[in-house]
C-alpha cells in the first residue's frame, strides 16, 4: 500500500510529472558546432538504477549573450556542463552533475549572491523552474488557458528573470537531466532522503570552490520535493560551514506525514486542504477569478479548518463519531460539495474531491484552475495542468541547451524519472521525512538565515495551508515570510503571478543583505 501512495506523490511532487522507467539511451550524433565557447559531449548518460559513470571530466560550454530587462540590456555568462561532487567522507569522486549557471555583473563576490535551484519528484530534472520561472529565458506560455496560444510557445526574454539580484544555477538531481553517479556508485545508490540531500551538498561546495564564490551570499530554491531536499541541505551545509544566507520553498512538501493525500489516507485529517478545497470552488464558481473579499473568505476557512472541523474530525477518525449538522452545512458551503457526500467522507482526500467536484469534467492536481473534458487529451495523463505543459518543456530543453548555449549530447536529457518506488523516503528514523526539525536545526546553527516559502491556492498536490501549519512550528519570527498567490503549485507559469513573485523575492533578497 505504501508504494501505491508514494507512486501517486510522484504527481504530486516533483514539480514535472512522472515517466516510464528509462530504457538504455540510444546514441545519436550530436550536431557539429565550430562556435566558440561550445561542447560537445561524448558521454552516454542514462537514469537507470545500476548506471555509474566510469570516470567524469568537469567539462562546459561557455556563451557570452545579453537579454534585454527592462529596455536596457543585461550581459550575462551562461555556463553548461558538468562539476564532480566529491564524497564529503572518504574524498572520492561520487556523482558528476549536470548545471546550468547564469551570471551577470561585477561586482565582488562577496556582494554577489549565487542561488541554486532545483526541482523535486523524486525524480524530476529542474526543467520546470529552468524554463518556467526566473532564469533569463522563459517559455511563453498561456497558462492555465487550455486553448492553444496563437503560435507554438517560444522562449523569449525573461523580465521576471533573477538574474539583476543573484546569479542563478539550475541543477538536476542525480539519475535525470545528464547527472550520474561515478563508478564505484551507481545512481540507485543516491536515490534517498538522506543520500540526495548529501550529495547536492557537494555539489554546492565543489561548484563554489570552482568559481572562487564561498564569499558570495549562497541562496536555495526548492520546489515540491526540492523542499524537503532544502531543508535537509541547508541543515547539511552549515554543519559543514557553507553558510546559508536564505531558502526558497516553492509548494513544499516539508512533512508527508502531515499531508492526507500522501499518508494514511482515511488516518489523516485533510484539514490542511480545505482552504485549496474552497479556492478551487471560489473560482470555478466565479467564471475563473476570485472575488474581491477572498483574503477574508481564506482567513473564516482556516478558521473554521483549525476550529469546529478540527475538534469534530479528530473524534471521526478515531471512531467514527459522526460530524454535526452546521459543520457539515459549513463545508458544502465553502468548498461547492453537498453536505452529504461530506457526512460520508468527512476527511476528504484531494484525490476524492477532484473526482466529485465537477462531473464530466477533470481538474488539475498541479494547478486545479485548469479542467478538461473527461476522456479528452488533455484527461490522458490524470491531470491536465500538467498535460497542457509538459511536452512542451520536455521538447524545448534540448533544443534550448544546444542552439542557445552550445552544449550537445548524445543522449536524450532526461527530464523525468519514475523512480519514486526506488526511492528511500525515511529520514530521522520515520518511514517517510518530516524536514522540519532540518530546518530549524538549520537555524539554530545560522540565526540570520531567512525562510521564504512560497504556494499557490488552487495547488491540490501540497497546499498552502498545510504547508502554513508545518511552518508554524518553527515559532513566529521575522526569519520566516509566506506568501500565497491566486495560482498552482508552479505558481511562476502564469504571467502575472510571476510578477508577484519577482517583487517578493526581490524584496526578499534585500531584506537579507540588510540583515546581513
Amino acid at each position: 500500500m505504501a508504494g501505491v501512495l508514494l507512486a501517486a506523490l510522484l504527481a504530486a511532487c516533483g514539480g514535472g510529472g512522472d515517466s516510464a522507467p528509462p530504457a538504455v539511451p540510444q546514441p545519436v550524433p550530436p550536431p557539429v558546432s565550430a562556435l566558440p565557447g561550445s561542447y560537445a559531449d561524448p558521454v552516454l548518460y542514462s537514469g537507470a538504477a545500476t548506471a555509474s559513470l566510469v570516470n567524469a571530466e568537469e567539462r562546459a560550454a561557455t556563451v557570452q549573450t545579453r537579454i534585454t530587462l527592462d529596455g536596457r540590456p543585461l550581459d550575462y555568462t551562461a555556463t553548461t556542463g558538468h562539476l564532480t561532487a566529491t564524497d564529503q567522507g572518504s574524498g572520492q569522486p561520487a556523482a558528476s552533475f549536470f548545471y546550468v549557471a547564469y551570471t551577470a555583473g561585477g561586482l565582488p563576490a562577496a556582494q554577489r549572491p549565487v542561488t541554486f535551484f532545483y526541482n523535486g519528484g523524486p525524480g524530476s530534472a529542474s526543467i520546470w523552474l529552468h524554463l518556467g520561472s526566473f532564469g533569463p529565458r522563459r517559455l511563453a506560455t498561456t497558462f492555465p488557458s487550455t486553448e492553444p496560444p496563437a503560435s507554438p510557445p517560444a522562449l523569449v526574454d525573461n523580465q521576471e528573470t533573477l538574474l539583476d539580484h543573484s546569479d542563478l544555477v539550475f541543477v538536476d538531481a542525480i539519475g535525470t537531466g545528464y547527472s550520474q553517479a561515478i563508478a564505484p556508485r551507481t545512481n540507485a545508490q543516491f536515490w534517498g532522503v538522506d543520500q540526495d540531500a548529501a550529495a547536492f551538498r557537494d555539489f554546492v561546495r565543489r561548484y563554489l570552490a570552482a568559481n572562487n564564490r564561498q564569499a558570495s551570499p549562497a541562496y536555495l530554491f526548492g520546489e515540491s520535493y526540492g523542499g524537503p531536499r532544502t531543508a535537509v541541505l541547508a541543515n547539511l551545509l552549515e554543519s559543514a560551514g557553507v553558510r546559508v544566507a536564505g531558502v526558497m520553498l516553492q509548494s513544499p512538501a516539508m512533512n508527508y506525514n502531515s499531508n492526507c493525500g500522501v499518508f494514511n489516507p482515511g488516518q489523516l485529517s485533510c484539514e490542511g486542504y480545505l482552504p485549496s478545497y474552497a479556492a478551487v470552488s471560489s473560482y470555478h464558481q466565479n467564471g475563473g477569478s476570485l472575488p474581491t473579499d477572498f483574503s477574508s473568505v481564506l482567513l473564516r476557512v482556516r478558521e473554521f479548518a483549525a476550529g469546529p472541523y478540527r475538534s469534530e474530525v479528530g473524534p471521526f477518525l478515531a471512531g467514527g463519531t459522526p460530524p454535526s449538522d452546521a459543520t457539515l452545512t459549513q463545508l458544502a458551503t465553502y468548498t461547492g460539495l453537498p453536505a452529504l457526500t461530506w457526512r460520508q467522507d468527512f476527511s476528504m482526500v484531494p484525490g476524492a474531491y477532484r473526482a466529485r467536484f465537477q462531473m464530466g469534467q477533470v481538474i488539475g492536481r498541479y494547478d486545479a484552475r485548469v479542467r478538461a473534458p473527461s476522456g479528452s487529451a488533455l484527461t490522458a495523463g490524470g491531470d491536465p495542468s500538467l498535460t497542457l505543459i509538459g511536452n512542451v518543456f520536455n521538447g524545448t530543453i534540448r533544443t534550448y541547451l544546444e542552439n542557445e548555449l552550445r552544449y550537445t549530447a548524445t543522449t536524450p536529457y532526461l527530464g523525468s524519472n519514475n523512480i519514486v518506488n526506488q526511492w528511500n523516503f525515511t529520514h530521522d528514523g520515520k518511514a517517510l521525512p518530516d524536514t522540519i526539525p532540518d530546518l530549524a536545526a538549520a537555524l539554530t546553527l545560522n540565526p540570520a538565515m531567512k525562510v521564504l516559502a512560497m504556494g499557490g491556492y488552487h495547488d491540490l498536490a501540497t497546499p498552502f495551508y498545510q504547508t502554513e501549519l508545518d511552518l508554524a512550528r518553527l515559532g513566529a519570527g521575522a526569519n520566516i515570510q509566506i506568501r500565497n498567490y491566486d495560482s498552482g503549485h508552479m505558481s511562476y507559469l502564469d504571467d502575472r503571478v510571476r510578477r508577484l513573485q519577482k517583487a517578493d523575492l526581490r524584496a526578499f533578497y534585500n531584506s537579507v543583505s540588510v540583515a546581513q
